[in-house]
C-alpha cells in the first residue's frame, strides 16, 4: 500500500522551523522511522539499534555526529542516550544544525532528553493509526473487524494478519522492553498480569486486586504498570474533580492504546467472537477514548481527557476539559439509540455548569450534533 499521510506531519513541519531538534516518541512499529524519513528525506539516516553504528557513536561521539552532517535522524536513539548530550552542546553552538530523534521507549527517552534539550527540542508522540489517516475502505468494515484488526501500521499498511502481527508484536514486545526495564524473575506471572490489565480495560485500576490474582507484591504491580505506560502499551485516564457536594473516585481508569493488542491479549480470535464478547462493550469504549487522545496527540496539543464516577456508581465515560468549558462523553457499543444513553450526561450537565457540549458516542448510523458514529470523533 502507498505512504499514508499522517496527521501530525503538519505540526512537526512548523516546529522544525524554530526548533533544532524534533524527538518522536511513541510505541514500537508505529511508524516513526517511516514519517521521520518521508517528512526529512534529505536528512542522512543512522539507526543506534545497529551495533555497528552504535559502537561508533560510543567510542567517538563527536566524529560520529560529524559524519552525519548539518541535518540527521537518529532512529532509537534509547539506545544511546548520551548522545542527546552531545547533539545539546552542538545545536548550542551552530543554530542552523537540525536533528531528529525517534525512541520507542518513553521511560529513558523523555528523562534525558528534557533535562539535556530543553527549550531546544519539540516533542511529539505518534500513536498508531487514527481513523481520520485510514483509507477509506478501511474505515467502512464491520466495527467488531476494526476494533480486532487494531490500527497498527503493519497490519493497516502491511496487510500482515492480525493473529501473526499480534503474537510476534507482544513476544517482542516481551523479549526487547520488558527484559530490559524489569528484571523479571518470573516471565509467567507477569504475562499473566498483562492478560488480567487486558480484561480490565476500561475499568478503574485496581492494582491490589492484581496484586492478589497475579501472586506478587503492591509495589511489583506499581512497577509493571509504570512499565507498561513507558512502553505505549496502556495509559491511564484520571477522574475528574468537580468543586461540587459529591463523593468523587480517585482511582484512575485503564485503557490499552490499541484494540488489537488487547483483542489479543483477552484471548479473541476472530471478529465474530468479538461480536458476541462480554467484553466487547469495554473494547469499544477503549477504541473511542484512544482516538480521543489521538486526536489531541495529532494536533499537536497535551491530553485534556478525564472520566466523571462518584463513589455511588454514577459515571460519564470521557470528561474533555477546554479553556472554555467541557465536552462530555457517552459511550455506548449499542447500534441502536437510545434515550437511555443520554441520562448520565443530562445530569452532569445540570450538575456541572461548565458543560458546553454533550455527546453520545455509538456504533449506529444516525447522526447529530449529539450523537455521532465512532468513526467521526
Amino acid at each position: 500500500m502507498a505512504y499514508i499521510e499522517r496527521q501530525i506531519s503538519s505540526a512537526i513541519h512548523q516546529a522544525v522551523k524554530y526548533y533544532p531538534v524534533i524527538i518522536l516518541t511513541g510505541p514500537r512499529q508505529t511508524g516513526k522511522t517511516t514519517l521521520a524519513q518521508h517528512i526529512f528525506n534529505d536528512y542522512m539516516f543512522v539507526n543506534l539499534e545497529d551495533i555497528s553504528t552504535r559502537n561508533r557513536a560510543v567510542e567517538d561521539i563527536n566524529s560520529f555526529l560529524d559524519s552525519l552532517g548539518k541535518k540527521a535522524i537518529i532512529d532509537e536513539v534509547q539506545n544511546y542516550p548520551e548522545i542527546l548530550s552531545a547533539i545539546q552542546a552542538r545545536v548550542d553552538k551552530d543554530k542552523s544544525l537540525r536533528y531528529v530523534l525517534t525512541g520507542s521507549n518513553n521511560f529513558s527517552l523523555l528523562h534525558n532528553s528534557m533535562q539535556s534539550l530543553a527549550g531546544r527540542a519539540a516533542l511529539y508522540t505518534l500513536l498508531p493509526f487514527s481513523f481520520k489517516e485510514l483509507p477509506q475502505p478501511l474505515v467502512d468494515i464491520p466495527t467488531s473487524s476494526l476494533m480486532y484488526r487494531g490500527l497498527y501500521p503493519g497490519v493497516v499498511s502491511d496487510g500482515i494478519p492480525p493473529e501473526l502481527f499480534y503474537r510476534n508484536y507482544y513476544a517482542t514486545y516481551l523479549e526487547r522492553d520488558i527484559r530490559g526495564m524489569a528484571q523479571l524473575q518470573n516471565i509467567d506471572r507477569f504475562q499473566k498480569f498483562i492478560r488480567l490489565c487486558a480484561a480490565r480495560a476500561g475499568y478503574e485500576l485496581n492494582q491490589s486486586s492484581l496484586a492478589v490474582e497475579t501472586g506478587v507484591s503492591a509495589p511489583t504491580i506499581s512497577s509493571w504498570i509504570s512499565i507498561l505506560k513507558a512502553s505505549y502499551i496502556i495509559y491511564t485516564l484520571q477522574p475528574y474533580y468537580a468543586n461540587i457536594s459529591k463523593r468523587l473516585t480517585k482511582t484512575p481508569k485503564l485503557y490499552f492504546y490499541d484494540s488489537g493488542l488487547l483483542c489479543y491479549l483477552i484471548g479473541i480470535e476472530t471478529p465474530e467472537q468479538l461480536e458476541s464478547h462480554p467484553l466487547r462493550g469495554s473494547i469499544f469504549e477503549n477504541i473511542a477514548v484512544t482516538e480521543l487522545l489521538k486526536n489531541r496527540y495529532n494536533d499537536s496539543k497535551d491530553p485534556n481527557l478525564f472520566f466523571y464516577r462518584e463513589n455511588s456508581g454514577r459515571e460519564v465515560d470521557v470528561v474533555q476539559s477546554f479553556p472554555d468549558g467541557l465536552h462530555i462523553y457517552e459511550i455506548k457499543a449499542g447500534k441502536t439509540f437510545q434515550t437511555d444513553f443520554t441520562k448520565n450526561l443530562r445530569y452532569l450537565s445540570g450538575l456541572i455548569p461548565d458543560v458546553r457540549e454533550a455527546t453520545v458516542v455509538y456504533d449506529g448510523t444516525t447522526e447529530s450534533k449529539s450523537l455521532i458514529n465512532i468513526r467521526n470523533l
